[in-house]
């Protein structure tokens, strides 16, 4: 069900650790990946605080883990659900480019161009210093930004493809953010599957 070409699009930015596999999984695959977590993920939208109100999240999202650890970030906690056959074989193609073990993986269901993801940084606690992300995009291709911490001028945007793979890692979340931002443009599904490890 899995085929992996290795080529990668470099990404070149100061102060950053950055690399993009375009192709990780081929169309098949990835077709077969996101028809299943469409399916069989238990989807939930929570609400969020920002400056004071709560707003239900722009997305759905889903926790998994190998270790039960609980994941919080923007004053939401998440409870993980144990990984599935079909998830803990993407984690191991993941592992095996990355050379990383992950325990956690939080998938994000972007339902249409409304749907997104805020400019922040993954450097909650649970993550410890200079963690690395690996992350997964199934359907819909989307818009990845990101921009420097203080030099604004320092701005980057990728098109996150179908079954590509993009890893951060090193000291990218210490002096980058990135959003996945909403378009007007008539878009379908996105699911974004985001390994990373907490202990």
């Amino acid at each position: 069900m899995f085929d992996f070409f290795g080529e990668e699009l470099p990404l070149d930015l100061p102060q950053s650790t950055i690399h993009y596999f375009p192709n990780f999984i081929d169309t098949h695959a990835a077709d077969a990946y996101f028809k299943t977590f469409r399916a069989t993920v238990p989807w939930q939208q929570d609400r969020i605080k920002v400056f004071g109100k709560e707003y239900l999240q722009p997305r759905l999202t889903s926790l998994y883990s190998t270790n039960g650890k609980p994941y919080s970030y923007a004053n939401i906690t998440m409870h993980p659900h144990p990984f599935s056959k079909e998830l803990l074989a993407l984690k191991t193609k993941v592992e095996k480019v990355s050379n990383t073990h992950f325990t956690t993986c939080l998938l994000n269901l972007y339902r249409d161009g409304k749907d997104s993801n805020g400019w922040h940084a993954d450097n909650e606690k649970e993550l410890g210093i200079h963690p690395i992300i690996a992350s997964v995009t199934l359907g819909q291709e989307r818009y990845f930004h990101l921009k420097h911490r203080t030099h604004k001028n320092w701005k980057h945007k990728l098109l996150l493809k179908h079954g590509s793979l993009l890893i951060m890692k090193g000291e990218t979340q210490e002096y980058w953010l990135h959003q996945v931002p909403k378009t007007a443009k008539p878009v379908k599904e996105r699911i974004n599957l985001t390994f990373r490890i907490i202990n």
